[in-house]
């Protein structure tokens, strides 16, 4: 008589929604152990956890080095990271060890363009200024400049990463009367671009060029740190800046005093370095700065969907099936 065959054991580092936990706890052959908390598991906890197991589903905000690795053994298969983003992991260690990774990338497209445009009409035109002034009593009586700010209307737009993302932005973008888009990345993409007339350029040029810059890139070694003095001190006084893609893309102290000595007019960043923001950190005490706390995805059906496609990656890599998403090493 044949024996069972033994039940693959899963990590799950964080508390996700429910129904991508539901697809793993139905799956047939698969036992779950999660660190049941809305907040980061513990380095400890984590290597603890990990040890033996043949399948990891991670967050963007686990680090999945060496040490992890060497914790887990031999036995981990597959990671599978709930997020577009995979700078956290130490792809060149998993590649060398034969671990499958799965990501969620198109999942969150929308969502995350839907924040970018957000974020540039609350940066633009200062609404969370206005709010505080309402709060605070500020608001006395109708004025010709009070409040202004810039429209983007007739508008010269700069998106630095034309991927899935930036092409929504620049698709959600249009219908506002934008005059020119102007995009920079490490190769033209014409097909592309052609639907929204946006011109391929050298990154200084776009930054000299364009009166809203939105960085959608990917962070590779070639983009770290790319949003630096040199590219601020080239952008317009009257230009906004949007960052929704990764923040260590941006040299934070050149953005700092860039937006303090009237280099540019305003930043709106979802992303920063470190994550979270210390509350002290000099970019939270400039008007001209709006910062959100990365919640490019944060819809209710995006989180979801991420965490069912994460999943369906990791149980396809423990059966040895082609994933969903699987990010090719």
């Amino acid at each position: 008589m044949r024996a069972a065959r033994r039940a693959m054991e899963v990590f799950v580092t964080r508390r996700i929604p429910a129904a991508g936990l539901r697809a793993l706890s139905e799956a047939g052959g698969c036992t779950v152990q999660q660190w049941d908390s809305d907040e980061p598991i513990p380095r400890a906890e984590l290597l603890a956890g990990v040890a033996g197991k043949q399948g990891l589903l991670c967050l963007l905000s686990d680090r999945i080095d060496k040490e992890v690795l060497d914790a887990a053994g031999s036995s981990l298969k597959v990671i599978s990271t709930m997020s577009v983003g995979f700078d956290h992991l130490a792809l060149q260690e998993i590649k060398k060890r034969g671990i499958r990774v799965g990501y969620t990338p198109d999942v969150l497209t929308d969502a995350t363009a839907e924040l970018s445009v957000a974020l540039l009409l609350a940066t633009c035109r200062r609404l969370p200024e206005s709010v505080e002034e309402v709060k605070n009593g500020g608001w006395t009586t109708w004025k010709p400049l009070w409040m202004c700010g810039y429209g983007l209307s007739d508008s010269t737009v700069g998106i630095i990463g034309l991927g899935r993302i930036g092409q929504a932005v620049a698709r959600r973008l249009k219908p506002f009367g934008i005059k020119k888009f102007l995009y920079a990345g490490s190769r033209p993409k014409p097909e592309i671009a052609a639907e929204f007339q946006a011109e391929f350029v050298p990154i200084m040029r776009l930054a000299e060029e364009s009166d809203f810059i939105v960085v959608t890139c990917s962070l590779t070694p070639e983009t770290q740190g790319i949003c630096n003095k040199d590219f601020f001190c080239r952008m317009k006084k009257t230009s906004v800046f949007i960052n929704t893609s990764r923040g260590a893309v941006v040299n934070q102290e050149d953005l700092y005093d860039a937006l303090v000595n009237g280099q540019i007019a305003a930043a709106g960043l979802d992303v920063t370095t470190p994550e979270p923001l210390p509350t002290d950190h000099p970019l939270l005490s400039l008007k001209n700065c709006v910062i959100l706390p990365h919640i490019g995805s944060a819809t209710y059906a995006t989180r979801n969907t991420m965490s069912v496609l994460a999943a369906n990656n990791l149980l396809a890599g423990l059966k040895g099936e082609l994933m969903p998403s699987e990010l090719l090493l």
